[in-house]
């Protein structure tokens, strides 16, 4: 059974991570970009003379690791499903910087027996030097096997049900090669590169990293609906399907009066993989 104190009291440290204008561009590859060589506003995230880089990159930054796997912390981790994740994105990212990270449990609430707990892990990357605060994320974990503890209920799901038909719609082609290319800004998980390893958790072949679908929505959704994709403020989604690499997948987008910002989901096909999104910009 899992640890609550444990969990709650895990000392996840102060974590520094440097990066410089390459990893940027690696990253910015990864999400996809740079399909075509000659699209202007791609390459402003590809050229280091003069570079933008992609706010969701900061979700990479300073990352904890595999703690969850510590078996002080007794969670059954062969469960755990990464659920959904947002950020909000206070100040734009350097090409280059040492930056801070430092994490905490936030909560913990209990499904129920045989339902799960959902754990979520905030995390927040500051400037080492000027202490600027670029990112404050939230990432939501699916304890499938840790239900029924006696902790606090989790709250329940709010469902995301538009009842009219999108004010827009955009498409995205992941690219063949985007999870081995993704894997590379730190996602080590033979998931989303060994084809055996894939196979014995059930699927056909690797999949595609969530938070590389998350980064995707951040471009292609800031795209459909005429605004820059540096200048997100806020990006949050539920994972509801698997992405493999070479798919394609369709965002229907409404417009959110009371956010001023865009509601959102990703299709492929008639599979829904990304469900509850939200978006807004600077």
């Amino acid at each position: 059974m899992i640890d609550t104190a444990a969990i709650f009291g895990y000392d996840f440290g102060t974590r520094e991570h440097a990066y410089v204008e390459r990893d940027a561009i690696l990253y910015a590859l990864g999400v996809g970009l740079g399909a075509d060589p000659c699209d202007r506003a791609d390459l402003r995230f590809l050229d280091e003379r003069a570079l933008d880089v992609l706010p969701t990159y900061a979700v990479t930054l300073c990352s904890p690791g595999m703690w969850i796997r510590e078996p002080a912390l007794g969670v059954d981790f062969g469960k755990l499903v990464h659920f959904a994740q947002s950020a909000e994105f206070f100040a734009p990212l350097p090409p280059k910087a040492t930056v801070l990270g430092e994490a905490k449990v936030i909560s913990l609430t209990d499904r129920g027996e045989g339902r799960g707990a959902v754990l979520v892990l905030e995390r927040t990357i500051r400037d080492g030097a000027s202490d600027t605060l670029y990112c404050r994320l939230h990432q939501t974990l699916l304890l499938r096997g840790d239900g029924g503890f006696g902790g606090e209920p989790a709250a329940r799901d709010e469902k995301f049900d538009p009842q009219s038909p999108p004010d827009a719609t955009g498409t995205f082609a992941v690219s063949s090669r985007a999870a081995l290319i993704y894997r590379l800004s730190g996602d080590w998980n033979p998931l989303h590169l060994d084809p055996d390893f894939a196979a014995k958790a059930g699927f056909t072949q690797p999949i595609l990293q969530g938070l590389c679908s998350y980064a995707i929505a951040g471009v292609a959704v800031s795209r459909a609906m005429g605004r820059d994709p540096a200048d997100v403020a806020k990006l949050a989604c539920k994972f509801s399907g698997i992405v493999l690499p070479g798919d394609t997948l369709t965002f229907e987008i409404w417009n959110d009066a009371a956010t001023g910002g865009s509601r959102f989901r990703a299709l492929i096909g008639d599979r829904k993989v990304l469900d509850g999104g939200e978006i807004s910009w600077k």
